[in-house]
């Protein structure tokens, strides 16, 4: 059996003035190379899981391990070369006056000598496609572009695992599409592990497994497949079920034989045109 990169145990996290935890009992694992969508509502717990997984908080029950590592107040910088995460807003993440000097903030506060350094940047902006813009300013950059320069710099000091907490939840159709392959081919062609906190089910149906979280607590674990049977039941939770699933649904009730519901636009316009109209 595989053994698990990240381990968490029976963590509970509990907010200042809050009558309940944000987190109330939870365990899971997360497997190397996995892309794992942690999903829920406002307020189901998933922001403060993905904190706690980059050491922005610390439990205060429970434990987490990242590749063997205890998670605490000591080892929390060894995590997090480990664990990089992508915010939802890329401006926040911003401190350098061109894109290069962005990626080199990290590695200059690791220590990385320049001659080390210089490589690295140019390697992670061109597995990003963003090797032609090194002299661009930040700000002038589309939203997509500058999220993937925001992943340029968390991939440039190799971590293990990659965290996209709502990471596209402010970028438009097409930026978000640019993010989501830019980060299906890292995972690809990388073994990257990628965990992504979302309320998109869309973007979540791309993962290998899904966890849905609810008032705190993980409600149900699957493969999408498995999840978006679970239908009403998710939105009776707050969530959206993918376009393509609901479609897929509605052609079945109208009375077309569909084999099962279908995750992407893609698979569903394949499944219709090779089973009801290439005849």
């Amino acid at each position: 059996m595989q053994k698990p990169l990240i381990q968490i145990q029976n963590i509970t996290y509990q907010y200042d003035g809050q009558s309940a935890p944000a987190l109330d009992d939870v365990s899971l694992e997360v497997y190397h190379s996995e892309w794992l969508a942690i999903v829920g509502h406002n307020g189901s717990g998933k922001s403060t899981l993905a904190k706690l997984l980059n050491g922005i908080q610390f439990p205060q029950q429970g434990s987490i391990h990242v590749n063997g590592i205890l998670l605490t107040h000591d080892t929390v910088w060894d995590i997090r070369k480990q664990v990089g995460m992508v915010f939802q807003n890329p401006d926040n993440q911003f401190v350098g006056a061109t894109v290069q000097d962005d990626v080199a903030f990290a590695l200059e506060n690791n220590g990385i000598p320049r001659e080390e350094m210089v490589p690295r940047v140019e390697s992670a902006l061109e597995k990003v496609q963003m090797g032609s813009f090194l002299n661009s300013e930040p700000y002038n950059l589309s939203g997509g572009q500058k999220q993937r320069v925001a992943i340029a710099g968390v991939i440039a000091l190799r971590p293990q695992v990659i965290i996209l907490d709502e990471a596209t939840s402010m970028l438009d159709p097409r930026g978000r599409e640019e993010v989501l392959n830019t980060v299906r081919e890292l995972k690809a062609d990388h073994q990257m592990t990628v965990i992504s906190i979302t309320h998109d089910l869309e973007e979540a149906a791309k993962a290998d497994r899904i966890i849905v979280m609810n008032k705190g607590k993980l409600y149900r674990e699957g493969t999408p497949e498995e999840i978006f049977l679970l239908d009403e039941e998710l939105i009776s939770l707050g969530l959206d079920m993918p376009f393509p699933v609901k479609m897929s649904k509605l052609l079945k009730e109208k009375g077309l034989n569909l084999e099962k519901p279908y995750l992407t636009e893609e698979e569903l316009v394949a499944e219709l045109w090779t089973s009801h109209f290439n005849r």
